[in-house]
Order: structure tokens, then C-alpha cells, then sequence
């Protein structure tokens, strides 16, 4: 409440409420590295190769992992594995796999953050499934920028980055290097 007499600039006044009414809390954004799949060589092209029976199990660990989180969406790669890995946990809350470029091997890491951080202003949590070469250059940028990581790091196939923001930055990083359950 306002004091008789305070003089308030009501410009900043309603850009402050209008930022604070749509704040939505911290949301977490999971970085999931798609689950084992079959060798390179056994495939013409690489975005087709398949998981392997491990990396059917891997996916089913995720899912349970997943189950009682809030997630709104789910997105993968263009390749097969990341979509396979991710495909149950989608189905589990009733969404659709979402096909982003960006996450797709060999994309530009700087693509990756820009929609990362166009998505922490929506309510939800947020997986994603991605590759051993993006994961990791992202998690690198991220901590030149401040993100502090708690526990061990790592990027297993399967495993997961769970990354808690603020506002538009990332703050707060852990690693689960082998899912089992979100209570676990």
C-alpha cells in the first residue's frame, strides 16, 4: 500500500506489475542425451539409426522418470534415437514429440540457447533430446555465463541435465547420469 504523499512514476509502476503478473516461477529445462542406439556403420544415414534393446530400456527409465513432473512439451532432434528416446515420456503427458532443428547433431550451439531461453517464460518443463556434441557445448556456454552446476557432470547416453531458471537465465544445473524414477 502506497503512503499519502509518495509520488510514483506510473510508467515504471505498470511495467513492474505487468512483468511480476507475468511471471510464471521457475521452470526447469531437461537436456536429455538420447538413449544407446545401434552402431553408425550399420546405417546409411545417421539420423535413421534405431535404439538398441538397452536404449529401449533407457527410454522406459526416462519415462518413469518423467512421470509426475510437469512437463509441457517435449522436443527432439531429427534423428530416430532422440525421437524414440523421448517419444514414451511424450505419450505419458499426453503430447506430441515436437521435431526442432536446432537440436539435431553438428547444430549451432548459439540456436540451441536462443530457444532454450525463449522458453523459460512459459509455464511447464520443458524436455529436450539432444546429442554428445551439443549438450555439453551448451552446459559450457551456460557456465561461462554464471549457471553454477551442483554433483558430478557427465553427458551418458540417457542421462539427464535438469537446469532450473529464473526470469530468462539459467541458473542452477544437476546431473542424473541413469534415470530411474522421479522420486529417486
Amino acid at each position: 500500500m502506497l503512503s499519502p504523499g509518495i509520488i510514483v512514476d506510473t510508467e515504471q509502476f505498470a511495467h513492474w506489475i505487468f512483468s511480476h503478473a507475468n511471471y510464471v516461477g521457475p521452470v526447469t529445462l531437461y537436456l536429455v542425451r538420447h538413449a544407446t542406439a545401434g552402431q553408425r556403420s550399420s546405417f546409411d544415414n545417421d539420423l535413421e539409426r534405431q535404439l538398441s534393446d538397452v536404449g529401449h530400456e533407457q527410454a522406459a527409465a526416462l519415462t518413469e522418470f518423467f512421470a509426475e513432473m510437469p512437463v509441457r512439451s517435449v522436443w527432439s532432434s531429427l534423428a530416430t534415437r532422440c525421437f524414440q528416446t523421448v517419444r514414451s515420456i511424450a505419450a505419458h503427458h499426453g503430447l506430441e514429440v515436437v521435431p526442432q532443428h536446432f537440436l539435431t547433431e553438428g547444430a549451432r550451439p548459439v540456436d540451441f540457447l536462443e530457444a532454450l531461453r525463449a522458453e523459460t517464460s512459459l509455464k511447464g518443463d520443458l524436455v529436450l533430446c539432444s546429442h554428445g556434441d551439443l549438450i555439453p557445448e551448451v552446459l559450457s556456454r551456460l557456465l561461462r555465463e554464471g549457471m553454477t552446476v551442483v554433483g558430478p557432470r557427465g553427458c551418458e547416453k540417457g542421462s539427464v541435465w535438469s537446469i532450473e531458471t529464473r526470469g530468462r537465465d539459467m541458473v542452477r544445473a544437476s546431473y542424473t547420469a541413469r534415470p530411474t524414477s522421479s522420486g529417486d
